[in-house]
């Protein structure tokens, strides 16, 4: 209960809330887009520290790759399932917050796991890091197909009826056209800023978390409350769209999570990992991200609805997690491994 007083989750309520009266508080476009960027540098930096500071086992190996098909499974079952009810850039951006992760949720989970006793192991913060990205990747390709199919010409061919028959174009330049799909999702900014910052990190090691530690840590708490102030206000303004919404999106909201914590879970028992790590890549796999992808999405598909992606994640699946999925999921992981 104590991290839904985080000062942080305030300001999103009371961006909410000022939204919701109607009042002529904003922030600046410019701002915003630099808030995003600062939010995307640095989560990629702490991210990159940790990663330098964890030794590589087997088992370590295990877990991050664990962590990985994770990161890719549910975004693909999500996006599956909601594009027959959403528009595809709808369907791809919610698949990439439950595919993403949510920070706050990670640590929530380490705190419980130390106060049963149960080390939260450093690499798994690597796992959360990792599990960042796939999603967003997939939600910017899957959102370049879009616009690339709703783009392509059209041309006429004469049929053997003599009929006129309308085509879509691509045909032989289907393959160059997927080329540029990838370059233009893998080259975004946005994303390819996270990356950069998480190889930045990793890099510099401990000496550059020392150096980076007033931007990287001392700012960063500031920066993220004005960040969802911002969302909050954004979200308030698309409350009457998402109410519009059909109501399978909340069951996937309550629901999915589930769903995807018994995936996790089937997954570390084939792999044998300890109590810790299950735990962890459990509660990951059940987050979804209202951070590193509404900042993303916000610029990358503008198409897509912020009151669905970031209302459901944060809205219904946030509180969830913290109050119940966290303890059943670290319950489940202990009575999993007898």
């Amino acid at each position: 209960m104590q991290s839904l007083l985080d000062p942080a989750i305030l300001f999103f309520v009371f961006g909410v809330l000022a939204g919701a009266v109607r009042s002529n508080l904003e922030i600046p476009p410019a701002i915003s887009k630099f808030l995003s960027l600062y939010l995307l540098m640095a989560l990629g930096m702490k991210g990159g520290f940790a990663l330098s500071q964890t030794g590589l086992d087997a088992q370590v190996f295990a877990s991050l790759g664990a962590a990985m098909a994770m990161a890719f499974i549910v975004p693909a079952l999500g996006y599956q399932l909601l594009k027959r009810r959403l528009s595809g850039f709808d369907a791809a951006a919610i698949a990439a917050s439950y595919g993403s992760v949510s920070a706050v949720t990670f640590v929530t989970a380490t705190q419980v796991l130390e106060s049963q006793g149960l080390a939260a192991p450093g690499h798994m913060t690597v796992a959360m890091v990792l599990m960042e990205s796939p999603a967003i990747v997939m939600a910017v390709l899957l959102a370049s197909a879009i616009r690339h199919n709703a783009a392509a010409p059209a041309s006429v061919t004469v049929g053997s009826g003599g009929q006129a028959v309308l085509t879509a174009g691509g045909g032989s330049g289907s393959g160059a056209a997927v080329r540029r799909i990838l370059h233009e999702s893998f080259t975004d900014g946005t994303h390819l800023l996270l990356l950069g910052s998480l190889a930045v990190g990793y890099l510099s090691g401990e000496a550059g978390k020392t150096m980076m530690q007033p931007f990287t840590g001392d700012l960063f708490k500031g920066m993220l409350a004005f960040f969802l102030l911002d969302m909050g206000l954004l979200v308030a303004r698309h409350f009457a769209a998402a109410r519009s919404q059909s109501p399978v999106l909340i069951v996937y909201a309550v629901l999915g999570p589930v769903v995807h914590a018994g995936i996790a879970l089937a997954l570390a028992q084939l792999l044998s990992l300890p109590v810790a790590d299950t735990a962890l890549l459990m509660v990951l796999s059940a987050s979804a991200s209202y951070i590193v992808v509404p900042a993303v999405l916000r610029h990358a598909i503008p198409e897509a609805n912020p009151s669905l992606y970031f209302g459901l994640s944060l809205g219904i699946t946030f509180p969830l997690n913290i109050l119940l999925g966290i303890p059943l999921y670290v319950q489940v992981a202990r009575w999993a491994a007898g």
